[in-house]
């Protein structure tokens, strides 16, 4: 067993989420020291931690389908790292889930990037996730962000969170699916292959 699959072992076990909603949750994320591709989400929906399994919902049909990849390409912790910002559900807002605490990237975000030597290419999905990782160089809003998605790539590709709820701002960018994903793809396709 290596240092990442020790460290894994570790977040899951650790209390990071007692207090959490639904109680007994456990943290949510899947990683190896050889993922080549990171993705990195806003927090596991209520269906994916019920189910113990990541992205398990219409999100991440949908982000899977963005990807271009089958479940066991994107389940394989050797080829896809599953980090949300936060580790559990953080509960329901009024118009939403409540946006991820920051406990969980405050303490093991550093520890885990550490350990993942080998990624290739970084998924950034939602404000939380850019807001995180591009600091200033992030746009003042999601949808200038992912405009400009050039200015970050090919070290991260920023995207919109893939949930249903997102549809609306699909419908009026357009552009999204027909510039961005394409390169999305590829590039996903080119790792997954090797």
């Amino acid at each position: 067993m290596d240092s990442a699959e020790l460290l894994l072992r570790e977040i899951i076990n650790s209390d990071i989420c007692k207090g959490c909603d639904p109680p007994n949750s456990k943290p949510l994320l899947n990683f190896s020291s050889k993922s080549k591709i990171l993705i990195v989400g806003q927090a596991p929906g209520v269906k994916a931690i019920e189910s113990g399994i990541p992205w398990n919902d219409a999100s991440g049909r949908r982000l899977r389908e963005w990807m271009g990849v089958s479940e066991e390409d994107f389940y394989n912790k050797d080829k896809v790292a599953i980090v949300p910002m936060d580790f559990c559900f953080p509960g329901k807002g009024k118009s939403g889930d409540l946006p991820p605490r920051p406990i969980c990237a405050q303490k093991w975000l550093p520890k885990i990037m550490k350990e993942l030597k080998n990624i290739e290419f970084t998924l950034l999905i939602g404000q939380y996730a850019q807001k995180h990782f591009l600091g200033e160089l992030r746009k003042p809003n999601l949808t200038s962000t992912v405009k400009n998605w050039k200015t970050y790539y090919p070290k991260y590709f920023v995207m919109p969170h893939p949930s249903p709820r997102n549809n609306i701002w699909l419908r009026k960018n357009e552009w999204f699916e027909v510039e961005l994903l394409p390169v999305l793809k590829e590039e996903i396709k080119k790792i997954c292959s090797e």
